[in-house]
């Protein structure tokens, strides 16, 4: 909840963290926004100007506590990787790059009409995407934008995938599940499920080398050791 605090003559606004909407429409909205975010996240792991966060309170009116959007998930570009409480395009000096969002029929409009216009002509967010993994309305189920003079153009598909230019990705409908697709290593990008099942199956190869000689023991005991704090910290951020 919003509040001010007067300091003297001067009155200094605190910018709210919550809108006291739901973070998602469904579980499979939730666990499929995470599960991109810490894609990302994860993707952009070395690179200390990259911002990934989602479901977070974006102001981009100063002094305005109502002039707020919260997209799904999106990527900024030349801002440091840090926790934030919200979002103030003025103090950061740029908005998101790429907004992705899991809509659904009782989102439509916001996603198609409301969040449409104010990435596009406030904003002016690189590119949009829309997945809609229920199959409730949008066909095809995933569609993408690109901004090219002021206004959204749809996005080519290409091999059955959407490229983004942004990221380098390619964003790709499997089922009910938006993966993100690395071109160059011509490779999904690894789900954090996925990389759990990767280090448990990477522990369980170290544990069968036990019979080592002294010095490569160490080195796979100090490698299991490490894939088992890999494997709690991925487990922690899926709860």
């Amino acid at each position: 909840m919003s509040t001010i605090i007067r300091k003297g003559a001067r009155t200094e606004i605190v910018y709210p963290t919550s809108d006291g909407r739901p973070m998602a429409e469904t579980d499979q909205h939730r666990k499929l926004m995470n599960d991109l975010i810490q894609t990302l996240e994860t993707y952009y792991a070395v690179d200390p100007r990259v911002y990934v966060s989602g479901n977070l309170l974006l102001f981009y009116e100063p002094g305005n506590r109502r002039r707020h959007i919260a997209p799904d998930v999106f990527v900024v570009k030349g801002v440091p990787k840090r926790e934030r409480l919200n979002y103030l395009i003025w103090e950061e000096g740029k908005g998101p790059d790429v907004t992705i969002e899991l809509t659904s029929s009782s989102t439509r409009h916001e996603d198609q009409e409301t969040k449409f216009r104010r990435y596009q002509d406030v904003l002016h967010v690189k590119e949009y995407f829309l997945f809609d993994p229920l199959g409730d309305y949008l066909q095809p189920p995933l569609q993408g934008y690109r901004l090219r003079a002021g206004v959204y153009q749809p996005i080519r598909s290409l091999h059955g995938r959407l490229p983004s230019k942004i990221l380098g990705l390619h964003l790709e409908q499997v089922g009910s599940q938006l993966r993100l697709y690395d071109p160059t290593a011509t490779k999904w990008l690894p789900t954090p499920q996925e990389r759990i099942a990767h280090a448990e199956a990477e522990i369980e190869r170290v544990a069968r080398e036990q019979e080592l000689p002294q010095e490569r023991l160490a080195r796979a005991e100090a490698e299991i050791e490490r894939l088992h704090r890999e494997v709690e910290e991925l487990r922690r951020h899926l709860k």
